[in-house]
């Protein structure tokens, strides 16, 4: 009986790699997505942060802090692209996004180094990236220059980090607006891709082809009501971030649903690219899951 059960097991196996064999997208991803995945993630991917722009505002004047500054080039860390003449002029450069690192140095920069009651000097940098945050943090515990601590005991930090985004480090701030590129990747890419095979499926794309409509009519057509689906999105996720986690909304909101706007665009586009090559719905499905990995992990 159990040679009987194994041979209806091996009937319905064969029958199932047919099918696979016969779905050239399914079999496709089989391949493809192992592939591309590890090569793509492998080179693409790198959390090494190298040769961030810096700029330098240095009222010690010293040749401590000068020693301190080519110090943290030495180390590729940091690329001193613009020099400073106050803390506000600093802070400037941060926030028209001119630079991501900012170093200064207090005029007592060299006595507080001797008194080691606070940090020397200070880092300011653009928290919005977690990753430049962490090479913040790196850099504040370098050692000041062998040659300039002959006669001196080290400071335990040499600088005091502030971060510009997000100060408190509230795990809400960073997450509820990263959840709007999010949702909107998934939905808007899915909901075009499956709405335009599903017509295909049942026959109404060609019903509308042979109408007065023309195809750029149509797409645009199609597509409209997913811009506000995106732009209602964005909106509830933003309504719920300031209601519930009280996540601040700082800026112009128009320049928000503008960037928000284009983003929708680019992920329809995708779902339309994705819709002809699906077949059915559920390929349609498959490859915006294939593309949804890769869009997350390397913005």
């Amino acid at each position: 009986m159990w040679t009987d059960s194994l041979r209806r097991i091996r009937a319905v196996a064969a029958k199932e790699v047919r099918q696979l064999l016969r779905d050239r997208i399914t079999f496709g991803m089989i391949v493809g997505v192992p592939l591309l995945q590890v090569i793509l993630f492998g080179y693409a991917i790198n959390t090494d942060v190298r040769h961030l722009r810096a700029a330098v505002a240095d009222l010690s004047g010293t040749q401590l802090s000068r020693s301190v500054v080519a110090e943290a080039e030495t180390s590729q860390v940091v690329d001193v692209v613009a020099v400073a003449h106050s803390a506000p002029e600093l802070e400037g450069l941060l926030k028209d996004g001119k630079v991501s690192v900012g170093i200064y140095f207090p005029p007592d920069f060299e006595r507080r180094t001797w008194t080691h009651a606070e940090p020397a000097a200070q880092l300011m940098v653009d928290g919005s990236d977690p990753t430049l945050l962490g090479v913040a943090q790196g850099l504040a515990r370098m050692p000041l220059p062998t040659r300039s601590i002959s006669s001196r005991a080290a400071p335990a930090a040499l600088f005091e980090v502030r971060n510009f985004y997000n100060p408190e480090r509230r795990s809400a701030v960073d997450i509820v607006p990263a959840l709007i590129g999010v949702i909107l990747t998934l939905t808007m890419v899915l909901f075009t891709a499956v709405a335009i095979v599903r017509e295909r499926e049942r026959g109404n794309l060609e019903l509308l082809i042979t109408t007065p409509v023309s195809t750029v009519e149509l797409m645009v057509g199609k597509i409209s009501p997913y811009i506000m689906i995106g732009l209602i999105q964005v909106t509830i996720v933003l309504l719920l971030g300031w209601l519930l986690f009280s996540v601040p909304i700082v800026g112009s909101l128009a320049s928000l649903y503008l960037a928000a706007l284009l983003f929708i665009a680019a992920s329809l586009g995708l779902g339309l690219l994705i819709s002809t090559m699906a077949k059915t719905q559920f390929q349609a499905m498959q490859l915006t899951i294939f593309t949804f990995l890769p869009s997350i992990l390397l913005s």
